[in-house]
């Protein structure tokens, strides 16, 4: 069927200031065939594939191609000068050229590009600005494109779990996570923050990034059972450095994500001796560490969690005694 050459649709004239703006509802299909994302390019459609990232845009066809994906954000768009605009019904309805040079994306690139990729259709909301200079389209974009504020990772992993979106890691991790925090007898009891970075506290992204490294450990034991191994070395590991004057240090991200990567070391030593993970155990193991660990490596933050890591294990080598 041969498409129209002119599209119509139902719309609400907005006033913001000197601009005017037209608010309605259009399927995904016509907004991709009427849509590119710069005036700098001769072919609208190698734009998309030369500016933008086709994996996440194919991310967002495969959401919607599933019949279960919603996109409820407006698509911000610009109509140019070969749509040929034109309000009808006092603003009630607009009508513009279907090409591919009607309307310059100021918001949602990747979004429409992923609408050009999906087999199906939905019709999604879309902002139309009209009259427009380059320069009005140039700051409105830089406007948008800077001013809008990523969801904190924190609060994304925070949520992930009442959305059941957590792969096996991160729900075991999550759930580790909250033992730390909540259980009264939690060496880190009033130090984690579960939903935003804060200072002097461990955000579930630091505690995430340490930790996982090294749950493979614990095999197919229970986040309960490896809370039980964990809290002892951190409460010995956060005694050690109470002694040091350093004990703050423990929430210092590049600090704590060393002090995990070398719990391997500790808990194999433990095990060795002792045969079970006490914090008593932990201490007879380290207190002869602290006295060969440098504080002024611990309380300088430029270190890498490597370097660190690298110093601890060359301490807990000079200090063993058999």
């Amino acid at each position: 069927m041969e498409k129209k050459k002119r599209v119509k649709f139902s719309a609400n004239l907005i006033r913001q200031g000197k601009h005017r703006l037209f608010t309605c509802t259009m399927p995904t299909d016509i907004l991709a065939r009427c849509s590119f994302v710069s005036t700098r390019d001769e072919d609208p459609k190698e734009g998309f594939q030369r500016l933008l990232d086709k994996k996440r845009a194919q991310e967002i066809a495969d959401y919607i191609d599933i019949g279960f994906g919603t996109i409820p954000s407006s698509i911000v768009v610009s109509a140019q000068t070969e749509a040929r605009f034109k309000e009808v019904g006092g603003g009630k309805t607009i009508e513009f050229e279907n090409n591919q040079r009607s309307l310059l994306i100021l918001d949602g690139q990747h979004r429409v590009f992923g609408f050009l990729l999906a087999k199906t259709a939905v019709r999604v909301p879309v902002v139309i600005y009209n009259g427009l200079t380059r320069v009005d389209e140039s700051r409105l974009f830089i406007d948008i494109n800077t001013k809008q504020r990523p969801v904190p990772n924190e609060l994304l992993l925070d949520i992930k779990n009442l959305a059941q979106y957590e792969s096996n890691d991160e729900a075991y991790l999550n759930e580790l996570f909250n033992f730390f925090s909540s259980k009264s007898n939690s060496p880190l009891l009033g130090l984690m923050s579960a939903s935003k970075r804060t200072s002097g506290k461990i955000s579930r992204v630091s505690f995430n990034t340490s930790v996982k490294p090294i749950i493979g450990a614990f095999l197919d034991r229970e986040a309960s059972q490896a809370y039980q191994t964990l809290a002892p070395y951190i409460e010995s590991f956060a005694s050690g450095l109470k002694k040091l004057k350093c004990e703050n240090r423990i929430t210092n991200p590049t600090v704590f994500r060393a002090v995990m990567m070398f719990f391997p070391e500790v808990a194999q030593r433990v095990k060795d001796k002792f045969g079970k993970y006490t914090p008593k155990a932990f201490d007879e193991i380290l207190i002869p560490f602290f006295s060969k660990v440098s504080p002024a490596k611990i309380r300088k933050s430029g270190y890498s969690h490597k370097e660190l890591y690298d110093h601890f294990s060359m301490s807990f080598r000079t200090a063993f005694i058999i």
